[in-house]
């Protein structure tokens, strides 16, 4: 986005489900790519990046991603230069839960500053599994859902991702300001790949 200031909500315009390459052309040329543009992402493509993520696909609330029981105890953040968001897929919202610049806490790659937009992945592990091994598996799995449609729609679209899991987590869940039943998962960086 290109906002000259937090704002407290983004009202993101309807996802775009019509458009896009093959899924199997999509599938053959999914990769990891660490050079990115700085380029503001704009509305469209924010809008269509977190619907892959986590939105709302049918008319019974479920989502875009599978979760253990249909629990959906994955949040989904999105670092950007003003601030650090929560997606609201039931409104296909955000919401600035802080102002400020946190994406280089998002991992230890100097490409999450680069980036205009780090996808972050939370897990409420209060709501899931019966034991800590069990919150573990569904947490980890559950993002791994995710980061995968968001792979998919970047190669669709042209952009720039990878999955990051060289992250110091207790830091940046401090940053965030988490409570201590929801852990960061991984983080994504989203941008137009570099010329």
């Amino acid at each position: 986005m290109n906002l000259c200031a937090a704002e407290k909500t983004i009202k993101l315009p309807p996802p775009d489900k019509a458009g896009g390459k093959p899924l199997m052309q999509c599938l053959t040329e999914r990769k990891s790519e660490r050079k990115f543009d700085s380029k503001p992402l704009p509305p469209q493509i924010l809008s269509d990046l977190l619907y892959a993520a986590d939105g709302i696909s049918r008319p019974d609330g479920r989502k875009t991603v599978p979760t253990a029981r249909n629990l959906q105890s994955q949040e989904v953040y999105a670092a950007m230069a003003d601030g650090l968001y929560l997606y609201h897929p039931k409104t296909h919202s955000l919401d600035l839960v802080k102002a400020g610049d946190i994406r280089e806490k998002c991992g230890m790659q100097a490409i999450h500053k680069t980036a205009p937009i780090v996808l972050i992945y939370v897990g409420d592990v209060s709501k899931i599994g019966k034991n800590a091994a069990e919150k573990v598996f569904y947490a980890a799995n559950h993002a791994g859902y995710a980061s995968q449609n968001v792979y998919l729609y970047c190669t669709s679209a042209g952009l720039a991702t990878v999955v990051c899991g060289l992250v110091n987590k207790p830091e940046l869940e401090k940053a965030m300001e988490l409570p201590g039943t929801k852990r960061v998962q991984l983080t994504q960086p989203v941008a137009y790949p570099a010329k």
